[in-house]
């Protein structure tokens, strides 16, 4: 079951939601990879403030052509040594790209946490793999302790974003000399999150399972179906039977067949998941 600001919303299916997070994940990947590429541009020949005194004038190209030997990266010379000197402006953006990376996995964390809650009292929807059974004082309790260690990494994560931007925007004249900490809080964000998102592959989401009968219990006991009966029954008539559903507890289905609103097979069509989690052509 879909929902917006915790209240029931309309029918998806756990593959579209799945789905959407890995989207979400591709993007980001493209995010990394194309501010990662601006990390290619160093200053070598620049000397002291880049004017490239005492460098010889060979020296840039001979170097970078040297680096891009033992690297295997694309290095290339900053059009501008003296505007390069002091910049930092890369690693702002690359920070920038890991925090996003790192705030969007923590919400699926989140989402993962809200969806296998309970087991009896929550959500339940689905089952996350157990990880470290057994609370101190309740017996039998399972905590979902993969995702909230990402959910801490991510706040590390946003954390050194802000040292970074900080530290870039301590620059003064020709030279950073912040950029010590601003390498070190760039390292930390890169090494924590990359053993977060193996480990939330690992021991996570490779073995989270769906619990289908509670799934489409809660769609069949949802108010919100009411949304896919709108089309025939029009806004206000399905808002009537929203608001007895909502105060008899009984089921939106049953209250449209009794109100005699439409027959079982015209429902059967309605509220079929393949018409309501799609597009579909509306009546006219």
């Amino acid at each position: 079951m879909g929902r917006t600001q915790l209240q029931d919303a309309v029918p998806m299916t756990l593959g579209q939601e799945f789905t959407a997070f890995a989207v979400t994940t591709g993007e980001d990947i493209d995010r990394l990879r194309d501010t990662a590429r601006l990390l290619l541009e160093i200053n070598m020949g620049g000397t002291a403030i880049g004017t490239g005194i005492l460098a010889d004038p060979r020296y840039s190209q001979l170097v970078a052509e040297e680096l891009r030997a033992i690297t295997g990266l694309d290095l290339v010379i900053a059009g501008n040594l003296v505007e390069a000197t002091p910049d930092t402006g890369a690693f702002v953006l690359f920070s920038g790209a890991l925090k996003r990376a790192a705030i969007k996995l923590s919400k699926m964390c989140n989402d993962l946490r809200l969806l296998s809650s309970g087991p009896r009292a929550g959500l339940n929807e689905i089952n996350l793999p157990p990880m470290q059974p057994g609370s101190s004082i309740m017996p039998g309790k399972v905590n979902p302790v993969i995702p909230e260690v990402v959910n801490q990494v991510a706040f590390a994560v946003v954390g050194h974003d802000l040292t970074i931007t900080l530290a870039a925007e301590a620059a003064q004249l020709q030279l950073n000399v912040m950029e010590p900490i601003l390498a070190y809080s760039l390292f930390q964000s890169l090494a924590t999150l990359t053993a977060a998102v193996e480990v939330l592959r690992e021991r996570c989401i490779e073995g989270i399972t769906a619990n289908a009968a509670r799934t489409r219990e809660m769609v069949e006991r949802s108010i919100g179906i009411v949304t896919a009966l709108v089309p025939v029954l029009g806004y206000e008539r399905a808002s009537e039977v929203a608001t007895e559903a909502l105060t008899t507890g009984a089921p939106v289905r049953e209250i449209v067949l009794a109100r005699g609103l439409l027959d079982a097979a015209e429902l059967d069509e309605l509220l079929a998941p393949a018409t309501m989690t799609r597009p579909r052509r509306l009546p006219g």
